[in-house]
């Protein structure tokens, strides 16, 4: 039976509408300050209506800002710390799933429970590593005596160093452990049927066999959303990429556009400002934009 609502239909449409547009209007106004000049964007009220100036404002914000360097770091970091999340939270959700060990539930709550704990929490101690990220294994070495064993013998000191100050490895290695991955893909393990593990093991497949050729094909789709949704959160790091990046062949598009606000007391080039965010907001503007065609495919594939 179907059911004739036209007077609901018409107030869904209508706050689908006013959605859109609420969601849409600061875009629009960034995109439009964008087109002015500093004397049009600086008016009051500023105007409503796209100016002549966009190639040239995204012309200076890109050289003004080395858009280009950022985002080249941008992509790397973003890459990469998706990338090692996918990785990492499929191992670790296919260890919890598959293997009957004991105290496997136990340690995905403890695995869970580091939600708790994100990055802006424990700042002091993750930038403490990162200036030394083998001061824990010196710290082991000192109380087991070690070091002075060694010292003694050698005359050699023991003195561990990795420094992860302006590195990819420094951004990226305190992000890559991700309790929400690891939930995620454990969540979709356990909806896959038992008797996938037992064809397996009938035909002679080993665990890296079954993960390979069975889960990861059966898990594109949890791969790509967790890809697109890392890449798109790493993007956005401002706090962390700030601490670890002082040299600017190293900082992040969130880092580099801070050179394109005015300052207190500086030019207000808002309309610079703006079109350095446009430039930054494209890379995963096209990431969400293929990954969602990537999905519709997927789904037609499994619809045939």
């Amino acid at each position: 039976m179907v059911e004739r609502t036209p007077i609901l239909n018409l107030v869904t449409h209508v706050l689908l509408v006013l959605g859109a547009i609420i969601t849409l209007l600061p875009f629009a106004i960034v995109t439009i300050a964008a087109t002015h000049s500093l004397q049009e964007v600086n008016q009051v009220p500023m105007p409503l209506w796209p100016g002549r100036d966009f190639l040239a404002n995204v012309k200076e914000a890109w050289t003004r800002a080395d858009l280009g360097t950022v985002l080249l770091n941008s992509v790397i970091f973003g890459a990469g710390l998706a990338f090692g999340k996918v990785v990492i939270s499929a191992i670790s959700a296919y260890s919890l799933v598959f293997f009957g060990y004991r105290g496997r539930v136990w340690i995905f709550w403890a695995i869970f429970i580091t939600l708790m704990l994100p990055l802006e929490v424990r700042i002091v101690p993750t930038y403490a590593v990162a200036t030394n990220a083998l001061s824990p294994y010196q710290a082991i070495l000192d109380a087991l005596g070690i070091t002075s064993v060694i010292n003694a013998l050698t005359g050699t000191t023991v003195d561990l160093q990795w420094n992860l100050l302006n590195s990819y490895p420094g951004l990226i290695l305190p992000f890559v452990a991700t309790a929400t991955g690891t939930f995620l893909y454990r969540q979709h393990f356990m909806t896959l049927p038992e008797e996938l593990v037992e064809a397996a093991k009938m035909d002679g497949a080993g665990a890296l066999r079954f993960f390979w050729d069975i889960l990861l094909p059966l898990s594109r789709n949890n791969m790509a959303a967790l890809f697109t949704i890392m890449f798109v959160w790493g993007w956005n790091q401002y706090l962390w990429p700030l601490l670890v990046t002082t040299e600017p062949s190293h900082m992040v598009s969130a880092v580099g556009l801070h050179a394109l606000i005015p300052g207190q007391n500086g030019i207000p080039e808002w309309h610079l400002a703006m079109a350095g965010t446009l430039i930054v907001m494209l890379p995963p503007l096209i990431l969400v934009i293929f990954m969602q065609r990537f999905f519709v495919r997927g789904l037609v594939a499994t619809e045939k």
